[in-house]
């Protein structure tokens, strides 16, 4: 019976670029640069102010993006090379994963007439798309 391929995609290695979802760098990404055990793993992120540290894998989520040929623990100095070369930040910011992030954590600080505003554009929106439509069809 031949092997069936994984599911799976995303997987905890060395040179995998995490985002924190808890503590005090929560919302900035990392780097897994050793495997501690099963339970947690170190992780560095010189660019994006997370300080190297021990981190439980049930506060991460693994993203798809993956330094390559980062060996096992790897000081901040190479890992700092290695995401400047291949410009790992960059593409997390252009990600539509981080552009919602951004999107949500933006429309969660208006306030009550930043949030008023934001509906009487909607409904602007709506009448202009709905008049196009009547005038098309008609």
């Amino acid at each position: 019976m031949p092997a069936q391929p994984s599911n799976f995609k995303r997987f905890v290695e060395v040179g995998r670029v995490v985002l924190i979802k808890a503590g005090p760098q929560e919302g900035h990404i990392a780097v897994i640069a050793e495997i501690i055990d099963h339970n947690r793993a170190i992780i560095d992120g010189p660019t994006t102010g997370v300080p190297r540290q021990a981190f439980p894998y049930r506060h991460m989520t693994l993203t798809p993006f993956v330094l390559s040929k980062l060996p096992r623990g790897a000081g901040t100095g190479v890992i700092r090379k290695q995401l400047e070369k291949e410009q790992t930040v960059e593409k997390w910011n252009k990600s539509s994963w981080a552009q919602k992030r951004e999107a949500i954590a933006k429309r969660r600080s208006l306030n009550d007439f930043e949030r008023f505003c934001v509906m009487l554009a909607k409904k602007a929106r709506r009448d202009q798309v709905r008049k196009t439509l009547a005038k098309a069809s008609a």
